[in-house]
């Protein structure tokens, strides 16, 4: 048997203890956050994630700083020993302070020369995203729940010396678990051969008086098969969040690349969000589609590793660098003549043929 401190507590998903999750190697569960100031230009934004991988008995954390064009992250991978309720690794550590609620970042490594205490407090009760499923022919890419939740920040960031308060940040965390491609990459190709394809934008917005959330997925013909939006007022509990029916959207890329210039989301009452990027975090900080620290990768038994990006000089044609969260100025103006201000992000993957962008193979960029 592997009883572990899981078993204590009603989380099971099958008949069996709680290391064993299902039959797919690719199961994960995954934190996420964000955070950011809630109002002016500044591009100071942290981001940390943290993932178990059990059927590749993997964990795996990051946590990243960026500020006046420089990204720092910091890497740390170990073996899970089959111990799900360990939220350790390395110098990384998640606590659930109280479940749904306030959640609290560690990070001690002064060998990397970062440390960080980071405490999120929701400012309304999470929302349930539709399921994620997505198949290529026999085989399933994707099939998972993700929860969303804004909310404010307080604590502080240390790098190299440097300590920024976070009093006034507010932003976003996740949590997902279900089945997506992680760890090595399966060696055995779709018969006949599929080109890959894969289109997400994510903007979780911040405003004074609730939270906007919009996602999409779309195929190669811009037929969305997940797409959301929902407006939580501040403080709404459960079941207080309100859907938009119809939502569409428009982005406009800039020119050599595809990375947005502006978003819009077009709201089925008339009014229109407009989505203003400020500065952009690349993800592969947090290990998506890193090609040394990608999510599941297994690296020995412990290993951590600083990394520093200086922004301006990456080549944002690689596909490691398509992934990014761009931090932006949120301006909703409502069909009635109403206006509101806020920041958020609007996350952006677009990999492969999207015909309402004008991409048709896997890495042509915007004219």
């Amino acid at each position: 048997m592997a009883l572990t401190r899981g078993d204590d507590y009603p989380i099971h998903q099958t008949a069996e203890p709680v290391a064993y999750a299902g039959t797919d190697r690719n199961f994960y569960d995954r934190y996420f956050f964000n955070g950011y100031a809630a109002e002016g230009d500044d591009d100071a934004f942290f981001a940390a994630a943290f993932g178990v991988y059990p059927h590749l008995n993997i964990a795996d954390a990051a946590f990243c700083w960026m500020k006046d064009g420089r990204q720092v992250n910091l890497h740390a991978s170990r073996w899970l020993e089959m111990e799900r309720m360990d939220l350790t690794v390395g110098p990384i550590t998640i606590q659930v302070l109280e479940p749904l609620r306030r959640l609290r970042i560690t990070v001690e490594a002064p060998e990397q020369g970062i440390r960080a205490e980071v405490t999120f407090e929701g400012r309304s009760f999470p929302i349930e995203e539709p399921r994620f499923t997505r198949r290529i022919g026999p085989r399933t890419l994707l099939d998972y729940t993700r929860l969303t939740q804004n909310g404010r920040y307080m604590g502080w960031i240390e790098v190299d010396g440097a300590r920024h308060d976070l009093a006034g940040f507010v932003g976003t965390r996740d949590r997902s678990w279900g089945v997506r491609p992680i760890g090595a990459r399966d060696p055995q190709e779709m018969a006949p051969a599929v080109p890959p394809q894969f289109f997400w934008l994510w903007s979780p917005c911040a405003f004074p008086d609730g939270d906007l959330f919009f996602h999409t997925n779309d195929d190669e013909h811009g037929r969305a098969w997940n797409r959301r939006a929902v407006w939580a007022p501040l403080g709404s509990e459960r079941d207080g969040a309100i859907d938009f029916d119809a939502v569409d959207y428009g982005v406009d890329w800039r020119p050599g690349t595809r990375h947005a210039a502006r978003g819009t989301i077009h709201l089925p009452d008339g009014g229109e969000v407009d989505i203003t990027p400020q500065a952009e975090f690349f993800m592969l900080g947090l290990g998506y589609g890193h090609p040394v620290w990608g999510h599941g990768l297994n690296h020995g038994k412990l290993k951590v590793e600083r990394e520093d990006l200086v922004l301006a000089d990456l080549d944002r044609a690689l596909p490691f660098h398509l992934h990014v969260q761009a931090l932006s100025k949120v301006t909703w103006r409502g069909a009635d003549g109403t206006m509101r201000v806020g920041r958020g992000v609007f996350e952006q993957l677009a990999l492969g043929p999207h015909a309402p962008s004008g991409f048709k193979s896997i890495l042509d960029m915007a004219p």
